[in-house]
Order: C-alpha cells, then sequence, then structure tokens
C-alpha cells in the first residue's frame, strides 16, 4: 500500500490577519522608542542599518497594496509552499527598493502608520480568495498573508538582534504561523519520512528519504524551539552554532539537516 499523502496544511484567514495587524503593532510601539543612534545601528543583514530594515518591513507589508493594485489574475498557479523558496531571487531589487524607502521617508512611525491603515482597509475591502499576482506566481490573498506574517515575524527578531534590549514581543499566532510554513517547506524540500523534526508547541514535521518510521520513538530526531527553527531556516543561525549551543537537539544517522539549511535568505 503505498503511503498516505500529507494533508496540506490551512491557516485560518481571521487569526492570520489579527496576527499580522498585531506584530505590525508591536513593531510600531518599538520604532517610536528608537533614538537617532539606535536607527544607525548595523544589522545581521548586510548593508543595512536599523532604518532601512524597518523600511523593509513597511515594503513587505504595503506589498500587498502593490499586488492588490495588478490586474487579477486568472487562475491560481503556485502555492504557499512555492513562496519560501522564491524570496532569493529578487534580492538585489529589494535591497535597492528598501533604500530608496528609508531615503524617501525619514519619519518611519508614519509610515508604519500609513501601511497599517492601508492593509486594514484592503483587508475589510476584499476576499481572502482574491488572487494576487507575486514574484513566484498567483495565489490568494489569504494565502499571502500568511507569508507577511513570516516576514513580520523574521524581520521582528532582526530588528530585536540589531538594538540590545528592544524586546519587541512576538504575537504568539504570527509566530506559529511562520514556524509552521517554514517547517512544511523542510518537508517539501526533502520529502521522506525518516526523520521526525519537532519544533513545540508549533510543529512536526516528518522529512528525509529513508526507512520510514511507523511506529515508537523515531530513529531520527531533531528538536529545537520556534525561534531557533525560524533563524536556521531563514540563515540567520548556523546548524553547527545552534548544536554547539545546544539550541538544537539531534539523534540519528539522518539528523543532521546542515546540508538542507537554509531554506530561505
Amino acid at each position: 500500500m503505498p503511503p498516505a499523502k500529507k494533508r496540506t496544511r490551512t491557516y485560518d484567514p481571521v487569526k492570520t490577519r489579527i496576527a499580522v495587524l498585531a506584530q505590525l503593532a508591536g513593531v510600531r510601539d518599538a520604532v517610536r522608542t528608537l533614538t537617532p543612534e539606535q536607527l544607525a545601528l548595523p544589522t545581521r543583514l548586510e548593508g543595512w542599518n536599523v532604518r532601512e530594515l524597518v523600511a523593509h518591513i513597511g515594503m513587505a507589508v504595503t506589498a500587498v497594496g502593490r499586488a492588490l493594485d495588478l490586474p487579477e489574475p486568472v487562475r491560481q498557479d503556485a502555492s504557499l509552499l512555492d513562496w519560501p523558496f522564491a524570496t532569493s531571487a529578487d534580492a538585489a531589487a529589494i535591497d535597492e527598493f528598501t533604500r530608496q524607502l528609508a531615503q524617501d521617508h525619514p519619519d518611519l512611525d508614519a509610515c508604519l502608520a500609513e501601511a497599517q491603515q492601508d492593509l486594514t482597509r484592503q483587508l475589510d475591502t476584499y476576499p481572502g480568495t482574491r488572487l494576487l499576482a507575486t514574484h513566484r506566481g498567483a495565489l490568494p490573498l489569504a494565502d499571502y498573508l500568511v507569508t507577511r506574517a513570516v516576514e513580520l515575524v523574521v524581520h521582528t527578531d532582526d530588528l530585536n538582534a540589531a538594538v540590545p534590549g528592544l524586546d519587541v514581543p512576538y504575537d504568539r499566532q504570527a509566530l506559529a504561523a511562520a514556524t509552521r510554513l517554514l517547517a512544511d517547506a523542510l518537508a517539501v524540500k526533502a520529502p521522506g519520512a525518516s526523520t521526525e523534526v519537532r519544533i513545540p508547541p508549533y510543529a512536526v514535521v516528518q522529512c528525509v528519504e529513508g526507512p520510514r518510521h511507523t511506529r515508537g520513538t523515531p530513529p531520527n530526531v531533531v528538536e529545537t524551539d520556534p525561534l531557533t527553527w525560524i533563524r536556521l531556516a531563514t540563515g540567520r543561525t548556523a546548524w553547527r552554532e545552534a548544536l554547539a549551543d545546544a539550541r538544537v537537539s539531534a539523534s540519528g544517522d539522518r539528523a543532521d539537516l546542515t546540508e538542507l539549511l537554509p531554506l530561505m535568505a
């Protein structure tokens, strides 16, 4: 008997909306407190300071509006799990857009406030089924909003890393969505069922070719916390570094994910 086909994960659009707006609000609250000296601090994103990072966060949110301004695609031709693997293709254009945005918007709080208001209006106006033309293909608005949750969580972490003591909180639902999408992307990149990757309390996936585990304790297990997983999946933390710092536990011959990470960068 062939193995059962894995069910595609779905996301509650109402919860996703609340999570995205809550995470954006948390970033706005923090940005209001930043001094000129803090805005000039370097970040772990090469060539960007904090001002440019904040501008990029705004750009990630306004991407919804830019997509809505385009003609609606005739049909959906991409899936949510295509998105993580396509982000690097536009890196140069994103870098240029971000730098220009930071230059053109000296008042970052006003920029984020406008983005927040526009996004709220757009989500009130358009149904989640409305198709958007994205860099990977046509996706429903509800799915694309999940990618905005990932962007916000990842860059909130970048912001916290750049500014000591800032500690922007992570919305629980946004963190869950980011963790799950990137865990499912690993299962797409390395299909199989020999290794179980656990990211409590949000996700468990099976991946990597090899003998299929059916009962009892899996022979190959990886376990880590959500933020460490997100940092691994996006290249903020190296696999061996996380192992050395005991932020990841890995047991079994197929539990080394070095060659599979990062998933997006």
